[in-house]
């Protein structure tokens, strides 16, 4: 009997073994598949921003010269000693420049995203809304709607909007025919139109991220609030608006962001009153060939975002906390 008990005992104690063999090779084999999906977006983000943006920094401390690069380097070899050699005139020239060109392009740049953005809040949450409450066969129709537009591109689409608004386009046609003007508004070359161009360009991803935030509204509390005599506009600010907070924050940074530098939209549609920074960066890259300043302006600018995607990343990270605090 003892010898049966033992056996047992020292098959229940392999079986242990193996178990816990088991269970060590899985945790190993889960932690090398969790290194590998870390290191590919870690990977892209070396290759296409930090490495790019340690290129244009470097560029950005070095002076203007007429050789092949257009920039003096930063280290040089004399009489066998390395120096390193750091200029900050870039930095300098941009807040002290006489005609405040730079300063001005900053804020104009500031002013036109952040209107830009506001438009796209205010046209894209009623369509965000339309497809969270549409059937779901009219739902995939508006969602080809909004998205087709981008298969096309951009340039091909600002063209479009350059003949529709010049003097003789189907919109003071239409105009003039209705008997509403006498004569043709100047829409192009000003920054109405550039205002129309991105608020049409960046919409899209104004609405999905509403949308998202839309399907996942507890719709009871908005009943709730209407059975206990709230106002439309209160229930839409006390209930809707801050379980959509998410969406309208991720929406309105994938419209700042890429606003901010915009250079096309303003180039083509803008009159030459709206100096936005993209195209200060077009001006000194290819026209005045100053690639150290125009790296300072654009590291600048980098700066300037980095605001906005911190504020953002807080508020992502505070709805994250109070979903997990929920669970």
């Amino acid at each position: 009997m003892s010898t049966g008990f033992s056996s047992n005992m020292t098959f229940i104690r392999r079986s242990f073994q193996r178990q816990n063999k088991v269970i060590k090779e899985a945790k190993h084999d889960n932690t090398w598949r969790d290194y590998a999906l870390i290191f590919v977006p870690y990977l892209w983000m070396i290759l296409f921003f930090l490495l790019p943006f340690l290129i244009i920094f470097k560029i950005s401390l070095s002076v203007t010269e007429i050789a092949i690069p257009p920039y003096s380097p930063l280290v040089t070899f004399e009489e066998g000693a390395m120096q390193i050699i750091l200029h900050l005139e870039n930095y300098t020239s941009i807040f002290t420049d006489p005609d405040g060109t730079y300063i001005r392009s900053y804020l104009k740049s500031l002013q036109v995203a952040g209107l830009s953005t506001i438009f796209c809040l205010l046209i894209g949450f009623p369509i965000a809304w339309a497809l969270a409450t549409a059937k779901p066969a009219l739902r995939n129709v508006m969602f080809m709607l909004i998205i087709m537009p981008s298969w096309t591109s951009l340039v091909v689409r600002i063209y479009a909007w350059m003949t529709i608004m010049k003097k003789d386009g189907l919109i003071n046609d239409c105009l003039m025919a209705l008997g509403i003007i006498d004569s043709p508004i100047q829409m192009l070359q000003t920054d109405f139109a550039v205002y129309v161009g991105i608020v049409y360009c960046y919409l899209p991803y104004m609405v999905l991220p509403l949308f998202s935030s839309l399907m996942k509204v507890d719709y009871s509390l908005i009943e709730a609030a209407y059975d206990l005599g709230c106002r439309p506009v209160k229930t839409f600010f006390n209930t809707l608006i801050p379980q959509t907070k998410s969406g309208i924050v991720a929406g309105s940074m994938l419209v700042f962001i890429p606003a901010l530098g915009e250079y096309v939209i303003p180039e083509l549609l803008g009159g030459k009153s709206s100096i936005l920074i993209g195209r200060i960066l077009w001006q000194e890259f290819f026209n005045n060939r100053d690639w150290p300043l125009a790296s300072a302006v654009a590291i600048t600018m980098l700066m300037i975002l980095v605001i906005p995607i911190i504020l953002f990343y807080k508020v992502e990270r505070r709805e994250q906390e109070k979903i997990n605090a929920g669970k």
